[in-house]
């Protein structure tokens, strides 16, 4: 290298005495304990001496070189490309100047800038298998970043991450396709991953906005919503023209002002204010899906108070459709459907949360909606009698004089058999409800849920005249008498 080269720099004072050729030999010297270094794979020894053989001769364009290909194995390759590009400032027929130049440039993830680099390359050397491996490496990335841009606005971020993870095999220190990456992570709901990606980046620049908005996204994805607004903030300072920071922050504290009001009408017992609040909040960001499911399941339980209960239903439906493992949402569709009477629903809910907390309050749940199962599938003594649950004894006894005589087989003599086989069916149900619900043990054992065949009661006995002449005081008591077509009164003797 020619002599002119070596113009020392913040030379040592004693080095200032030398001549240019022995400027020159030091030089050597130090760069061939760099190699020496480099060779055993002490890279931060072999930076100090290439960088010792720089000061003393800082326009020999191989040292920069070397130093650049040891940056690059130190997986510094901001200061690498410094160097490479120094290097082939110096002299633009460096070949392998330009081919780290190219190399740092890809790891960065600028795959344009790398395709320039070994083009010019080629153009000197145009059987160079290295410069035409890292040219079609450059385009596969250029390739990698056109799908995930599409994949982006199609919202297919597993596409979106694909492409990335591809794309990071030869672009490993490009922060923008790691917070690409990390940011689809997030909207996937994979916030483990999208947080260790962006944590990554901000060990390494703390003041990386993007990776500050990521973390943001994932906390305020994760329904932290208040802590979320933090990072946003955060991220605002160190990037006041991040837009999609400044969106994600607004859309965090107008989430979480509305349900606040929410929660507050609520409270109040103003719940038509209450499910209008929730249905706000809503429509606020539909891609946070852990804060919608919990207003699905508030708005659920607004409108089981207001007894839209179908409604309450679809909600807690939608609620576990965003998120399977919401225990709330399940023991709340559970109670709607027990309250709509739909007990095998109901069995089912509480059976997946049973399966999930085996706790005593859901295993008590479970026996009570299974319970009300197997009660419905009996006849409904109630409903044949025509009165509430909670009916006093006076209440069945009149239901039961009014349903006997309507359905009483003489009242109907006149009608088709098909209709007399139908009113006597339902003579023989009224007087077997009447026979249960009159008699406050076969009752009790009947409201409990308990077989009223146990104890010897067999409900098959009974004979329904046997009670109405018991009802209506023995033989002789009354009789049907037609008035015209189709018409009976009844007369008591």
């Amino acid at each position: 290298m020619a002599t002119e080269n070596c113009d020392a720099v913040n030379m040592d004072p004693d080095m200032e005495l030398l001549s240019d050729e022995e400027l020159e030999r030091e030089a050597e010297g130090f760069k061939e304990q760099g190699n020496a270094f480099y060779i055993k794979k002490d890279y931060a020894e072999a930076f100090n001496y290439y960088t010792k053989a720089i000061d003393m001769c800082p326009k020999n364009p191989s040292y920069y070189g070397n130093r650049a290909a040891t940056l690059m194995m130190l997986c510094r390759y901001r200061e690498a490309l410094e160097d490479s590009q120094q290097a082939v400032r110096l002299d633009h027929t460096f070949v392998k100047g330009h081919l780290r130049e190219g190399k740092c440039h890809l790891s960065l993830g600028n795959a344009m800038a790398a395709s320039r680099c070994f083009q010019k390359v080629l153009e000197m050397e145009p059987d160079n298998s290295q410069a035409q491996q890292e040219l079609k490496n450059a385009e596969s990335i250029l390739e990698y970043e056109r799908m995930a841009e599409i994949g982006f606005e199609k919202r297919d971020f597993r596409m979106v991450v694909f492409c990335m993870d591809r794309a990071l095999e030869a672009s490993s220190a490009c922060h923008k396709f790691k917070i690409l990456k990390a940011e689809c992570l997030a909207l996937l709901g994979r916030y483990p991953e999208a947080q260790s990606v962006a944590s990554d980046i901000l060990r390494m620049d703390s003041t990386n906005a993007d990776a500050l908005y990521v973390r943001g996204l994932c906390l305020y994805y994760e329904d932290c919503i208040e802590k979320a607004v933090q990072f946003f903030v955060q991220a605002l300072r160190m990037a006041p023209d991040h837009d999609k920071a400044r969106l994600a922050c607004r859309n965090a504290k107008a989430l979480k002002a509305k349900k606040e009001e929410g929660n507050k009408a609520f409270k109040e017992g103003n719940f038509e204010a209450a499910y209008e609040l929730y249905s706000e909040a809503l429509t606020i960001d539909p891609n946070n899906i852990k804060t919608n499911a919990k207003l699905f399941c508030n708005r659920a339980t607004v409108g089981s108070k207001l007894k839209k209960l179908e409604q309450a239903i679809e909600d807690c439906t939608k609620a576990i459709k965003l998120d399977e493992t919401y225990i709330k949402a399940y023991l709340r569709r559970a109670q709607c459907y027990m309250d709509t009477e739909q007990y095998e629903e109901a069995v089912r809910d509480y059976e997946k949360v049973y399966q999930t907390e085996k706790t005593k309050e859901h295993k008590h749940l479970l026996k009570t909606a299974q319970l009300e199962l197997k009660k419905s599938k009996r006849k409904d003594y109630y409903k044949v009698l025509g009165v509430d649950k909670n009916a006093t004894e006076d209440e069945i006894k009149k239901a039961y004089r009014k349903r006997a005589l309507l359905h009483h087989p003489d009242r109907h003599s006149g009608a088709s058999p098909e209709v007399q086989k139908e009113e006597e069916k339902k003579f023989k149900e009224v007087g077997e409800a009447f026979s249960v619900l009159s008699d406050p043990k076969k009752k009790s054992r009947y409201d409990s849920g308990q077989d009223l065949e146990d104890d010897g009661m067999n409900m098959g006995d009974f004979d329904a005249n046997n009670i109405f002449k018991a009802f209506f005081g023995g033989p002789g008591g009354f009789s049907f008498e037609a008035s015209g077509p189709g018409n009976f009164f009844f007369q008591f003797g």
